[in-house]
């Protein structure tokens, strides 16, 4: 996983490898400086000269000084090196999930992404500071201050040499335990921000229905389990500390009293034993600061194992080579479907969305696609611009598979206005330039005037510089979707895709909108999905999907005659009609 991550380095490798060389002159600095006070106690004072003792100090308070120094570039080198780190890792991240289907989409939920790519990062680049930093530091103050101490007195180092086997032996054990806990710590966070997620985007809808106390209590059991995993990990790793002082502190009580004897019967001088016990609190506290670089390890490590699920999640819709290198482009909007079908799940058991669809659609009509719900109209639109692959038989574009187009030039050729009704916070020309982004004040117009937006643009004191709220939350359901409209038309695609985005509009309205369809997209294939019998009747011909199979082709008189499924829809419709 390590290695991995690493490559995410990039151009701030450089800080981290001139990393070792300020932690060593830094640890050079700082086990020095006890060698000098045992020489002012044992030298200095014993022969009470005065010159010596100042001579020495004068060196401890340079080296001191030097090692605030070489720290505070430790400290530079080691924040810009992860700050780095957790930016092109966060950079890796976005770019892959907007390279994502809507397969590999929907394989994670919306709100676990989100946690991936701030929380889990956070954790990975603060884990990333703080070891290079201490794992760094301290195995180089345990080395160095063990042979410093060996050097001292052999005898007393054995003291050191059976507590540090203790508290490796303690760490791992808490660290195997920590680990698990920490990442259902990371699953229930994913969890809490689902559910706030979910209730700051249908906020209107919890109001409306007065389900704050449902909500609330819904917020609550997914916090308290938030919090109960958290603190199942964080009690496993405060045992970290106590064992560490348990052991750190009966090592000092022995290193006294042995070192206590020694100096009393002259076999060691008190400036050496004073020395040895500076250079034993370091070790100690060395291996304590590895231990908690460790338990912090645990959560890093569930969080790296996360954020490596993403990167390394393989995109199922990709640009395939053309045939013969060839990269083809849509040029009239001819639309077959040779014996499709698809189910979300290619390799489950699951059963078929579509099944068998055989279709063909002439460059220019406009065509209508009705059914109830749930019968694959929407599934069978999205295999056109390969948001879905087909799991059998294929889809044509002027002739060609849909696979061999790059999916750029395909879907710059498809206009779609989906379901769900998408804008973007930014002023409202910024969001109809998503359609074409050099387009002239005159086309916009253009096309918010076939898309019946224009008067109620022109309504706001800003116009087409009104900004709009995060998905466009200061409009009307209506209005959003004659923008969206009106994005797709400033296209100018080849093909049109209307997916039910003219329910929100009132009849008179979508009757002009359709109007400018025939009047504005002459050469434009347009697929009309709609709920509405109204919607596509004037429609070149529609399609009648039944649980994922067409159960009729034709026009709305040849259907209306003929089939009974469209029948039923219509007069269903018109009984509606007149009840109102």
């Amino acid at each position: 996983m390590i290695i991995k991550l690493s490559r995410y380095l990039g151009e701030y490798k450089k800080y981290v490898l001139i990393v070792p060389l300020t932690v060593f002159l830094v640890v050079a600095c700082e086990l020095s400086i006890p060698l000098l006070m045992a020489k002012i106690i044992d030298v200095g004072i014993a022969n009470q000269d005065i010159a010596y003792i100042a001579r020495t100090g004068l060196y401890m308070v340079l080296l001191a000084l030097a090692a605030i120094c070489f720290g505070i570039l430790n400290m530079r080198f080691t924040s810009t090196g992860s700050m780095g780190f957790g930016a092109n890792l966060r950079s890796a991240l976005f770019e892959k999930v907007q390279k994502y289907s809507f397969k590999n989409i929907d394989h994670f939920s919306t709100a676990s992404l989100v946690t991936r790519l701030t929380n889990d990062v956070n954790v990975l680049q603060f884990t990333f500071m703080m070891g290079m930093r201490i794992l760094l530091r301290a195995p180089m103050i345990l080395m160095i201050a063990f042979i410093l101490a060996y050097n001292i007195n052999a005898r007393l180092s054995l003291v050191l040499a059976l507590a540090i086997p203790l508290l490796v032996v303690g760490v791992a054990v808490i660290m195997r335990t920590a680990g698990k806990r920490f990442a259902k710590v990371q699953e229930k966070l994913d969890a809490l921000n689902k559910t706030i997620q979910e209730n700051l985007i249908g906020i209107r809808v919890v109001k409306a229905f007065v389900r704050e106390p449902f909500e609330i209590q819904k917020f609550k059991k997914s916090n308290d389990e938030f919090t109960e995993a958290a603190i199942r990990a964080v009690n496993v790793a405060i045992l970290n500390m106590p064992v560490m002082m348990l052991v750190m502190n009966g090592a000092t009580l022995a290193i006294i009293w042995q070192g206590g004897q020694m100096v009393y019967w002259g076999g060691m001088g008190a400036g050496e034993l004073l020395t040895f016990i500076s250079y034993a609190f370091q070790i100690l506290f060395s291996v304590m600061m590895i231990s908690m670089i460790f338990i912090m390890g645990a959560r890093a490590q569930a969080s790296g194992h996360r954020i490596l699920e993403v990167l390394e999640t393989e995109v199922d819709i990709i640009d395939l080579p053309g045939k013969n290198g060839e990269n083809p482009q849509v040029h009239s909007g001819r639309i077959e479907f040779h014996n499709v079908s698809f189910r979300y799940n290619p390799e489950g058991s699951g059963e078929n969305v579509l099944s068998d669809i055989n279709l063909s659609i002439e460059p220019g009509e406009v065509v209508g696609i009705v059914g109830g719900t749930g019968t694959g109209k929407s599934t069978l639109v999205h295999l056109i611009p390969r948001l879905y692959d087909v799991t059998q038989g294929a889809v044509c574009v002027d002739g060609v598979d849909v696979r061999d187009y790059r999916l750029e030039d395909l879907r710059r050729s498809i206009g779609i206005v989906l379901q769900k009704n998408t804008l973007f916070s930014g002023t409202i020309r910024e969001n109809l330039l998503w359609g074409n982004e050099n387009a002239t004040q005159e086309e916009i117009e253009a096309a918010c005037k076939a898309a019946q937006a224009h008067d109620f643009i022109m309504s706001f004191p800003d116009g087409y510089e009104t900004q709009l709220g995060q998905g466009g939350v200061n409009l009307s359901g209506g209005q959003k979707q004659r923008l969206c409209i009106a994005r797709a038309m400033l296209k100018k695609p080849k093909i049109l895709i209307l997916d039910d985005s003219t329910s929100a509009v009132d009849s008179t309205t979508e009757a002009k909108i359709r109007a400018a369809f025939y009047q504005n997209l002459a050469g434009t294939t347009v697929l009309i999905i709609a709920q509405r019998i109204s919607s596509v009747q004037e429609a070149d011909k529609i399609i009648v999907l039944d649980d994922g199979r067409i159960a009729g082709i034709g026009t709305h008189a040849e259907l209306l005659a003929s089939n009974t499924i469209y029948q039923e829809i219509y007069h269903s419709q018109q009984e509606g009609v007149l009840v109102q």
